[in-house]
């Protein structure tokens, strides 16, 4: 594998299983495996080596706009075999690429590991619907297998809006899928999600709600009778719902608590743990927006959204806690790997 050429790269991160690919200067070219950071190349990279392969995936426009603006997001295809999202960035000056490994295929309920207690959200025709977690935890992953399932039992206009593309929807089946990037398609979410409604939408797929003008339009567009899926960087359910609230100012928080309690119907937050025989599966929470549920949002009562989790299992709510154990009952993870999971919601949880 020539240590300066992308796609020679690239290819062989997918052959080895790799989720993440990692370039930089003073450092070997690295790919994470299984969550584990693995050099592959010997020797460390030069800047030269570095700036060679970042033009490279980039080519001159795109580098000229990387010059300018200091960081940017783009896809990168290796022929009709290797799709990746790509971050390129500088650090102490010199350039870096970090590039995460998109499949090809558009992955089942069950290679994502969403279970029955997903079904009735299938059903859904309105609404707001959050996958969150950390970055790297298959949020995307997982939206595209529920979409895809969705796509499946309804004839329906999608439209996402994504920056960049990742998973690629076939055009082929039932229904419009119409796949729209940022900066290429669209300039800025907020603008694309206000004109969506000319676009005659039965669902909306917002890759990213990054700031106030986009979660306050995500969550308009919730309102008005189409189903919506988004996504954010937070850990938990009441996490999720106090960064909605905390984005916007004071005088309005008291509003949004209200609409988010009408137009959110389930959050999925969700972390990675490692498999027993190797691999990741996901770990989640589910928060289903029962009367209940909308009550503590509109009364700001965050707090009280953990015991509701634990206690709304009829609902189909569920714990990080009890799937955690459900997945060693299961035998999908080890009892260390399941102590540590608890180990670790419980620190999360103590400093929510």
């Amino acid at each position: 594998m020539p240590a300066t050429q992308p796609n020679a790269i690239f290819q062989k991160a997918a052959e080895m299983g790799a989720s993440d690919v990692h370039i930089a200067v003073g450092v070997p070219v690295t790919f994470r495996v299984n969550d584990v950071l693995t050099p592959v190349t010997k020797g460390a990279l030069t800047e030269a080596d570095v700036k060679k392969i970042v033009r490279s995936v980039l080519g001159e426009s795109a580098w000229k706009q990387f010059e300018r603006d200091r960081e940017i997001d783009v896809s990168h295809t290796v022929g009709n075999s290797v799709r990746l999202r790509v971050n390129c960035h500088f650090e102490r000056g010199v350039p870096s690429l970090a590039a995460r490994i998109i499949p090809n295929a558009i992955p089942t309920l069950e290679e994502v590991g969403l279970g029955d207690a997903f079904a009735p959200i299938l059903e859904l025709t309105e609404g707001l619907i959050l996958f969150t977690g950390p970055a790297g935890v298959g949020k995307s992953t997982s939206m595209a297998a529920v979409i895809g399932e969705i796509r499946k039992r309804r004839s329906l206009n999608i439209v996402t809006l994504e920056d960049p593309i990742e998973f690629v929807f076939p055009r082929e089946g039932e229904g419009v899928v119409r796949q729209r990037q940022c900066g290429e398609d669209f300039l800025t979410f907020a603008e694309a999600l206000r004109r969506v409604l000319r676009q005659d939408p039965d669902v909306v797929m917002v890759g990213e709600m990054r700031d106030l003008e986009t979660i306050a339009a995500t969550l308009t567009l919730a309102e008005t009778g189409h189903l919506v899926f988004g996504t954010l960087h937070t850990p938990n359910a009441m996490q999720t719902i106090d960064r909605i609230v905390d984005v916007f100012p004071p005088h309005q928080q008291a509003q949004v608590r209200s609409q988010l309690s009408l137009s959110l119907r389930a959050i999925v937050s969700q972390r990675l743990l490692p498999k027993e025989g190797g691999g990741l599966t996901a770990l989640r929470e589910l928060l289903i927006n029962t009367a209940a549920v909308g009550h503590i949002i509109r009364e700001n009562r965050t707090t009280e959204l953990q015991t509701v989790l634990q206690t709304g299992t009829k609902d189909g709510m569920s714990t990080f806690e009890a799937d955690a154990k459900r997945l060693r009952k299961e035998g999908v993870i080890s009892a260390d790997t399941l102590k540590l999971a608890l180990e670790l919601t419980a620190k999360v949880s103590k400093r929510a």
